[in-house]
């Protein structure tokens, strides 16, 4: 019995190895993202020709199989990502992983297909959802794996930002139904049916199709406008300043690789490997690196060559 614990424990350390890549500079695991890379971007490729009739008609088949096979995969990778998450010091069971929005991205990668077994309904409605699986690929990408963990880490504030749009939206559609029912009843005929100028003159798209024509209406509405424009930086503004604060803690994490390895003055090729793959899995540039590094070395030669008594100069150049 233990030692059937011991395999499945090792098989699933070797299994996480795999497809969460802990070491940056294995080459076997890097293959297999790549091959997933390039099944995601595939399956994207599909479904976009499979709106295409004559292609469908004529390639119909090999399109299903290519599906089937896709969806195997998905499964089958879905399905090990969960009995290894306990692997990943992130998560502390496999629920908490499942809840993750990585995890949810998985799941909806699959999900349609999955549903279409269960419950037959339109196909071509569910090649649309497959479209999801594009998402997948914010795993293997820094910058959007960045961007991920701002909405995940800024979702209160994405959510107040949103609930004062909902306000707001109300309160526009009401006051342009009260200036405009009478005068166009066509278009600002009940409060739910001025929403669609509310939503419109919010977000500052201005389609155009439907204007106040009273006084009251276009002075209203030009209030609407101008609060609008703040509206619509709020979520831009909140994804810069967490795109932002996400940027500075990866280049503090990356300096404190740089510190810990100078430790014993000088970084060894052991070392410089490591702070390669943090790079990598930080999805820093090189430029970034290397101007962190020649920072933190010009620090530890300045705090070597001082007391760390008196702070005085303790090393002293000759004059020729």
């Amino acid at each position: 019995m233990t030692e059937a614990v011991t395999a499945a424990n090792y098989l699933r350390k070797r299994v996480y190895w795999w497809l969460e890549r802990p070491d940056r500079a294995a080459t076997g695991p890097w293959v297999l993202e790549l091959a997933l890379i390039a099944l995601i971007t595939l399956n994207v490729a599909a479904v976009i020709l499979e709106t295409v009739d004559s292609i469908y008609d004529r390639w119909g088949f090999a399109l299903n199989l290519f599906e089937s096979l896709s969806l195997f995969v998905f499964v089958v990778e879905y399905a090990a990502r969960l009995w290894v998450a306990t692997e990943n010091p992130n998560y502390k069971s496999r629920a908490s992983w499942a809840v993750s929005p990585i995890a949810i991205i998985d799941l909806l990668a699959i999900l349609p297909a999955l549903l279409y077994l269960l419950f037959p309904v339109d196909l071509r409605l569910l090649r649309t959802f497959r479209m999801l699986r594009l998402l997948k690929l914010t795993r293997y990408s820094p910058a959007l794996g960045m961007l991920l963990a701002v909405f995940e880490e800024e979702a209160g504030a994405f959510f107040a930002g949103f609930f004062i749009l909902m306000v707001m939206l109300i309160f526009a559609a009401s006051g342009a139904w009260l200036a405009e029912h009478e005068a166009q009843p066509e278009a600002f005929g009940s409060i739910p049916a001025a929403m669609w100028w509310a939503m419109a003159t919010l977000t500052t798209v201005g389609y155009g199709d439907v204007t106040p024509v009273t006084v009251a209406g276009k002075i209203f509405g030009a209030a609407i406008t101008v609060i609008g424009i703040g509206m619509a930086a709020l979520p831009a503004g909140i994804i810069a300043s967490g795109l932002n604060d996400q940027l500075h803690r990866r280049r503090s994490r990356l300096e404190q690789e740089f510190r810990t390895a100078l430790e014993d003055g000088d970084i060894c090729e052991a070392d410089e490997a490591d702070i390669e793959a943090v790079r990598k899995q930080l999805g820093l540039s090189r430029r970034s690196a290397e101007q962190i590094r020649d920072r933190v070395h010009a620090e530890t030669i300045s705090a070597v060559k001082r007391c760390p008594t008196c702070g005085q100069t303790t090393i002293h150049e000759t004059k020729a």
